[in-house]
């Protein structure tokens, strides 16, 4: 009895969302139509930094680097989650199940850092403007992306090893949508006290670090607008930064509200709606508030139909 209740799991199976067929097919074409929203209104902000000379500056190519970001994110999560919807849940092995983790984890942990920059970007603009061209050089931006991207997966790497070397044994049923590390570690009968500790500290780097370099940044661009004299100037000052900051509440906001606030009495249904809130429905919005709320977006988007038209 005992050998049986260690048998290694090798195989998870993930439930997804429970119901009837009409109401997973329904929520199959509304994920598959956000998923292809999302692939093309990032591809397009990808195609217009890269292919607009007006946008060749430092912000839009951290809002591309975002938006490669977002393609990874949604791309690691709907494929598969519109698989178990058609099969009324469906089977992962346990490899499988750890490499998603890490691709969500890695693109988020990413995320988090290139929305620092974002930010430390906006503070050299509105408080170092005379000196931004020679500050945010192509090859100092360069830098500061290959830095995000090494940090948000090298981070997680290391949260990756420890965990593989967990066992996994009794249940490997996960009451989920993707292969998360909070019902990952459910299913664990090791002692997981070192990998929550392990996720704490990582959490100070990956969640901490760039959340001080955003609220610093902003204290010190609300400070520079507050000196300028003019409200035409102020509204001008404080337009560029308004998708950004609208970009990381949202983020920010999904994030705390699925891992921070308390989940004692959150149905597991609730807890499924969250994580696709900044898995699915964040990477959606994020180019959409960058079209809308900028306008050199948009005229290069409408230079990009008018010579399509021709």
């Amino acid at each position: 009895m005992l050998e049986n209740n260690l048998t290694a799991v090798t195989e998870l199976f993930i439930l997804g969302f429970q119901g009837s067929q009409g109401f997973r097919i329904s929520l199959f074409c509304l994920f598959l139509v956000v998923y292809c929203g999302t692939i093309c209104g990032n591809l397009l902000i990808i195609t217009l930094v890269s292919t607009s000379k007006n946008l060749h500056t430092p912000m839009y190519f951290f809002i591309s680097q975002l938006s490669v970001s977002d393609i990874l994110v949604i791309t690691d999560i709907v494929p598969y989650l519109l698989h178990i919807l058609l099969n009324n849940g469906g089977s992962i092995s346990l490899i499988e199940c750890i490499t998603q983790f890490y691709f969500l984890g890695a693109s988020e942990s990413s995320e988090c850092f290139l929305l620092g920059m974002m930010s430390y970007d906006r503070y050299v603009a509105i408080c170092n403007p005379l000196r931004y061209s020679s500050i945010m050089t192509n090859r100092h931006c360069g830098i500061l992306s290959i830095t995000c991207w090494l940090f948000g997966f090298s981070l997680v790497l290391i949260h990756l090893i420890k965990t593989g070397t967990l066992n996994f044994c009794g249940s490997n049923i996960i009451d989920h949508l993707f292969c998360d590390i909070v019902p990952l570690l459910g299913l664990s009968c090791s002692d997981i006290s070192i990998i929550h500790l392990e996720i704490y500290l990582l959490s100070i780097l990956i969640v901490i670090i760039p959340s001080t370099i955003n609220v610093i940044s902003y204290v010190y661009i609300v400070l520079a607008v507050l000196k300028i004299p003019s409200s035409t100037g102020r509204q001008k000052a404080f337009s560029t930064c308004s998708s950004h900051l609208t970009v990381v509440s949202i983020f920010y906001g999904t994030m705390l509200s699925t891992y921070i606030v308390p989940t004692k009495g959150r149905s597991q249904t609730m807890s499924k709606i969250l994580s696709l809130l900044y898995t699915v429905f964040t990477p959606l919005v994020n180019p959409i508030i960058y079209s809308l709320r900028n306008r050199d977006i948009r005229k290069a988007v409408q230079r990009t139909f008018d010579k399509l038209m021709i």
